[in-house]
């Protein structure tokens, strides 16, 4: 098909009132047009039910849905959106009023767009094969509870999702949502920075997550590979940086989690029977809690990662949680007490861990106050010392590291 180039010059627009130009050109324009903005303020919200292309020829190319609805409202296939301002959508969780929302399509982009108060950011509901990249997102200036998520798949697969920054959003959720690539993107003052449910054959890689409530949390999902994500500073006293709840053969690897409270969170995962979780060549740093288990979770292969500066190295919060029947070699623990007389990076004896008698904040969260404070580390160093009672056995390295590679 000839493709139109369709340039569109906003020095009428001021002159013609209220009317919706945009949308005109919109109406007006074949299938396969290029519609190329210049720079000023397009008022009022736009519907696009063909293959078309709107491109920003400049700075400063605003698409104002003056605070109703949704914005950019999409319902076809092979439809570009780049280099756009896109603000004031509705305020309204129920309709999902987004500054961006595509319903239904293939084959389609959105790159290089900054979206500022809107409640929703870009919005994709069965959609696939298509390119989410280089976009800015802000949700509007509510409680972080209120706010809408900065960038939602839906029963959308084989998207690659790369290069964005959500700021001050709520969550960014992948629902549904298989065989996607999430990678370079970047994620601070939010909830979730990346949360998946019932969502399989994903890679997340090279993301980096601050100052969330949550890093990455996986629920319900399988066959999922994590890589080379740093999260730092998860905030409050829950503060997540990896979560798995009820997944199975996950690949979790040489990602750096630092500074949050619980490390790498697991509740009954591996799920399904006869499969395994590899949680390999990670870095585990200076948070309250390195691993935390919950709930029965067995058959996980914890090796070669680096645990060090953690106030715990190893929580268990429910009694049944079967740490000790995870494989857990190779591994460094800062603090393994023993010794390496020949020299091979590996311990003469095993690193076992022990829960003792004086823990009591594992199980009583209002104990967890003092945690961390003199008198809680005195008793923790005089139950290790001269234990009262048999300690709970965690978990056994047989061949931990001494040294850290690299």
């Amino acid at each position: 098909m000839f493709k139109i180039i369709f340039i569109f010059s906003l020095f009428l627009y001021s002159q013609l009132g209220a009317a919706n130009i945009l949308q005109d050109a919109i109406d007006s324009a074949p299938e396969g047009s290029i519609l190329k903005l210049l720079a000023g303020v397009y008022k009022g919200s736009i519907t696009i039910n063909k293959p078309i292309t709107i491109i920003g020829t400049e700075e400063g190319v605003i698409i104002d849905g003056e605070g109703s609805g949704t914005v950019i409202q999409v319902k076809s296939s092979y439809v570009t959106l780049k280099n756009l301002k896109i603000i004031g959508s509705g305020d309204r969780h129920d309709k999902i009023d987004s500054a961006i929302t595509m319903v239904e399509g293939k084959h389609c982009e959105i790159s290089n767009c900054v979206i500022e108060d809107s409640l929703f950011g870009i919005d994709l509901q069965m959609i696939n094969n298509s390119i989410i990249s280089n976009n800015k997102i802000t949700s509007k200036d509510l409680d972080l509870g209120m706010r809408g998520d900065g960038l939602r798949l839906w029963y959308s697969n084989d998207n690659i999702v790369k290069n964005n920054s959500l700021k001050k959003s709520r969550d960014m959720v992948i629902w549904y949502s298989h065989g996607n690539l999430i990678e370079d993107n970047y994620a601070e003052w939010c909830r979730y920075s990346l949360h998946f449910m019932y969502a399989g054959k994903n890679i997340v890689k090279n993301n980096t997550y601050k100052f969330n409530s949550v890093g990455i949390f996986f629920m319900y999902s399988k066959d999922t590979t994590a890589i080379g994500n740093v999260i730092q500073s998860s905030l409050g006293a829950t503060g997540m940086g990896i979560g798995l709840k009820d997944v199975s053969n996950f690949t979790i690897k040489d990602n750096t989690v630092i500074y949050c409270a619980q490390g790498l969170y697991i509740d009954r995962s591996p799920f399904e029977p006869d499969t395994n979780n590899w949680v390999e060549g990670n870095k585990f740093l200076y948070n309250s809690e390195a691993l935390h288990f919950h709930s029965l979770s067995e058959n996980n292969i914890i090796n070669d990662n680096t645990i060090m500066g953690n106030i715990e190295d190893i929580v268990n919060d429910s009694r049944g949680s079967k740490t000790n029947e995870n494989e857990i070699t190779g591994n460094y623990w800062d603090n393994y007490a023993g010794f390496d007389r020949d020299g091979d990076n590996i311990g003469d004896t095993s690193h076992k861990v022990y829960q003792y008698a004086d823990q009591l904040w594992v199980y009583n969260p209002d104990v967890k106050f003092f945690y961390g404070s003199p008198v809680i580390s005195l008793l923790n160093f005089l139950a290790k010392l001269a234990p009262f009672t048999k300690p709970l056995f965690l978990l056994e390295d047989e061949k931990p590291k001494v040294r850290i590679k690299g």
